[in-house]
């Protein structure tokens, strides 16, 4: 798969795949909409104490790296799982400027994130655990997984890539969430909110961040 480094509106970068005319994160800036979408709106809505964040998409690391911090700041432990079927190469990640933007405690820890070892649980710090686990979702056992609180979907979206929106994924999230899990994604369509219900969460549309008019947070009640 070819990718391609380009900048986003708030000076971050982000990936480009021409083939699927699709970039990993908004062209109004990658850490703006990381910051609205999943730490705001998902991680520090959140009340659960001591988290296991599921994502689907570990992609650039950005969002782990927020969180990251996050966790740190706020002194809460957390567990981060993160699904990734195609991992980025080292000399793709030496592009990505997020760590320099934020600080240099960021940029060591950025790379921290991309250089352990996938598919084994690891302490990044003393608030964080990190399990990358390279897979395909659509073939994954959720089985595996403990229970989760916080949700981040951020697989492609569903125009470019539908099977990864099928409502059977959304299902088999549902099974291993914990009661009041959150979810959230910048996907706000309306089939895709009717998927999640059938799943059996509750679902409400949130504003969304620059750019985008709505994004969805759904819920385990």
């Amino acid at each position: 798969m070819q990718r391609k480094i380009i900048e986003t509106g708030d000076g971050s970068k982000t990936l480009f795949i021409p083939e699927m005319d699709e970039q990993y994160h908004s062209v109004n800036g990658a850490i703006t909409e990381s910051e609205y979408v999943y730490l705001d709106k998902g991680y520090r809505h959140n009340q659960s104490l001591e988290p296991v964040v599921l994502e689907i998409g570990f992609g650039t690391g950005l969002n782990a790296l927020l969180t990251a911090l996050e966790a740190e700041k706020s002194q809460r432990k957390t567990t981060y799982i993160s699904l990734e079927k195609y991992p980025l190469k080292a000399e793709e990640v030496k592009q990505l400027n997020y760590g320099s933007l934020i600080s240099e405690e960021a940029a060591q820890l950025f790379e921290q994130l991309h250089t352990r070892l996938w598919n084994s649980k690891t302490t990044v710090t003393p608030f964080l655990d990190l399990l990358k686990i390279e897979a395909d979702l659509k073939t994954f056992s959720f089985d595996n997984l403990p229970l989760v609180d916080i949700i981040y979907y951020d697989a492609f979206g569903p125009d470019k890539q539908p099977e990864m929106w099928e409502e059977q994924i959304f299902k088999s999230i549902f099974g291993i969430s914990n009661q009041s899990a959150t979810l959230v994604t910048y996907s706000a369509k309306g089939e895709i909110r009717r998927r999640m219900e059938r799943s059996g969460f509750t679902s409400e549309r949130l504003p969304g961040p620059p750019g985008k008019r709505q994004m969805l947070r759904v819920s385990k009640l």
